[in-house]
């Protein structure tokens, strides 16, 4: 049976939802993305996604042990993030010069984290469904919290676009317009730490960051201004994302990784290509 063709089979309603899922997350990889790649805060994201699977394991272990029953693993995945964007945050923002070693600690810190409290987990508790995602397994919950989730970035990106380009682009000129750049940076940071909450179970902790940055990357080399990136990124995020889904059908392989793998692609032919036409 054909991806489409499943698509359309009433008895596999995980494959609708997989589709669904694709859609709404490209916006937000291509909106969201767009400013991460631009501001250049890639290394910040990454440590908050990361930092995530501690959560995740805390919060498996407290509802395994009868602690917290019924707790699910993205209120713990939810906390540690907020928790690590805004340890991320203050240290970027006062004391730059540790910036990378503080990232770097919470990095390894969410990882180790989560993997010790996963392996105390009474049970099955297997890492790398969340480590990789797996887009099958999307449920009607999670696609509310992506319209959720696009709704709100793309109202904000909206109104606060003057704000976000002037900020990404040019953060002296923008504090002399008097554009907070200290306060986007934060609530950027923070829509960040949710949203990869959010998209983790499409392509997991580990390769969420690529998602944010690839397709981003990729309309940096057509796009004149912020608005258009963002276009752009989100258009190339939902061509990534169906032919993932379909490649990965048809061999039987992980979706996220084949999906970031064919993003990962093209962001490289295209670099390559702009290289040659300037050598």
């Amino acid at each position: 049976m054909s991806f489409f063709e499943a698509l359309l089979d009433p008895s596999m309603p995980f494959v609708r939802n997989a589709f669904l899922a694709g859609i709404l997350s490209s916006i937000l990889f291509g909106v969201l993305g767009s400013v991460v790649t631009v501001k250049r805060i890639a290394g910040l994201a990454g440590a908050i996604s990361h930092a995530v699977l501690g959560g995740i394991g805390l919060a498996l272990y407290l509802a395994a042990k009868g602690i917290l029953p019924g707790l699910p693993p993205i209120v713990g995945a939810l906390v540690f993030a907020l928790v690590a964007a805004a340890i991320i945050g203050i240290v970027s923002l006062k004391a730059k010069q540790r910036e990378d070693t503080v990232i770097n600690a919470l990095w390894a810190i969410g990882m180790s984290v989560g993997i010790l409290f996963i392996a105390k987990t009474p049970g099955y508790a297997d890492p790398m469904s969340y480590l990789f995602g797996n887009i099958l397994l999307v449920s009607r919950g999670d696609l509310i919290l992506l319209a959720v989730l696009d709704a709100i970035v793309v109202l904000l990106a909206w109104r606060g676009y003057f704000q976000l380009e002037a900020s990404a682009f040019d953060e002296e000129f923008a504090r002399t317009r008097g554009v907070p750049t200290d306060a986007v940076f934060l609530i950027i940071l923070g829509i960040t730490a949710v949203a990869v909450v959010v998209l983790q179970t499409f392509v997991g902790i580990v390769m969420v960051i690529a998602m944010l940055t690839l397709p981003a990357g990729t309309a940096g080399y057509f796009a004149k201004n912020l608005g258009r990136m963002m276009l752009i990124g989100s258009g190339l995020s939902l061509a990534f994302s169906l032919i993932g889904l379909v490649v990965s059908w048809r061999l039987d392989l992980p979706s996220g990784a084949v999906v970031v793998l064919v993003a990962g692609a093209v962001f490289l032919a295209v670099s390559a290509l702009r290289m040659r036409r300037k050598a």
